[in-house]
């Protein structure tokens, strides 16, 4: 199938998801009367939604953990009986409310969902927002193109508008003429700006592009910067706050000093690396958006981290570090109980030697 024919279809499906983001970004840009702004609540709005799926995946995460016991009598009992074993095992945790399978995934598919249509509007928001259509959207392309206002390679995709945009904001007399054909009212012109940066500019990392326009350039090298930090800090936070973090560090340790232990720690180092390898996957993927599309689309991921870090955080004091403290009350009682047990059994001892004796 033609490559133009997979995006018009691709396009279609996805058409009602796009019309409503725009939809809720133009009313956030009538009510703020800043893009930046309207970007920020609309990824606040997002992210805010995922928040309970974060929490319903951590709770069944804690209930997983919970059932680890359980977990491992069902792989004594069925041995190599695989099958079985998945069967008793998900019965186990469909008895106790924990998600197992592809359930987990939910979270990080729809988190890189949300940025197609996140990106349909940050690239075309003369359709979007100002709600040109798209035939007099191709018009003016076509005449910026005849005019020589915008160069044969920016004629791409009706979606992205930059290169129409700032050929209206930086040239008068084509403005000019794109309204009196009809093309554009006045009223459709919207400032396009965040803390005067330029949002439609795409951040670079080239030394001679940055030099050539640093009022332009040097700002924008904001937003990958925020991009490195915040997703550094989420991936720690994430580390640190995992229910039996300390337990699986200290464990960790006790088996790289024992020799016997040397294939599990091999298996586990493994596990680790592939989990690192993934964790690094979306932190990278946006790094490399930041310097290829506009930089409002950077604004969308520095805005959604910090609301990944809050959401983490609630999460953390709402279940894991209660069930964290009730898991070390458990296991101190358990300790107390056999510590009691043990002085009671050595101080039976020398009564039952002194009984023997007297026989």
């Amino acid at each position: 199938m033609d490559i133009n024919i997979q995006l018009s279809i691709f396009s279609t499906l996805f058409s009602p998801l796009y019309m409503l983001f725009g939809w809720l970004s133009r009313i956030l840009m009538d009510f703020f009367g800043n893009y930046g702004v309207a970007i920020i609540v609309l990824t606040v709005i997002i992210r805010g939604l995922l928040i309970p799926l974060n929490i319903r995946s951590q709770k069944s995460m804690l209930k997983m953990q919970a059932l680890s016991g359980k977990t491992a009598e069902l792989q004594r009992k069925y041995g190599d009986d695989k099958q079985k074993y998945q069967e008793e095992l998900m019965k186990m945790q469909q008895e106790n409310g924990a998600m197992g399978g592809m359930s987990g995934c939910l979270l990080p598919f729809l988190q890189i969902f949300f940025i197609i249509p996140i990106y349909r509007i940050v690239s075309g928001p003369l359709y979007y927002i100002s709600q040109v259509s798209k035939e007099n959207i191709e018009s003016m392309i076509e005449l910026g193109k005849n005019s020589g206002v915008i160069g044969e390679k920016a004629r791409i995709a009706l979606e992205s508008h930059i290169p129409l945009i700032e050929a209206l904001n930086n040239n008068s007399a084509f403005l000019n003429e794109c309204v009196d054909k009809g093309f554009i009212s006045m009223g459709q012109i919207i400032d396009l700006h965040f803390l005067g940066v330029d949002l439609t500019k795409v951040p670079s990392w080239n030394p001679m592009t940055i030099v050539s326009d640093p009022k332009t350039y040097l700002p924008l090298l904001l937003f990958p910067i925020l991009v490195v930090i915040v997703n550094i800090v989420t991936i720690r936070m994430s580390q640190f706050m995992r229910p039996g973090y300390k337990e699986q560090q200290e464990a960790k340790e006790r088996a790289k000093n024992n020799p016997a232990r040397a294939g599990q720690t091999a298996q586990d180092d493994t596990a680790e690396a592939t989990m690192k390898m993934m964790n690094w996957f979306m932190p990278a993927m946006m790094l490399v958006t930041t310097f290829t599309l506009p930089a409002a689309m950077g604004l969308y991921w520095v805005v959604g981290g910090l609301m990944g870090i809050v959401s983490q955080i609630i999460v953390y004091f709402m279940f894991t570090k209660p069930y964290e403290l009730k898991k070390a009350e458990i296991e101190e009682k358990k300790a107390n109980a056999f510590k009691k047990k043990k002085e009671e059994s050595d101080g039976d001892k020398p009564a039952k030697k002194s009984k023997k004796g007297k026989k």
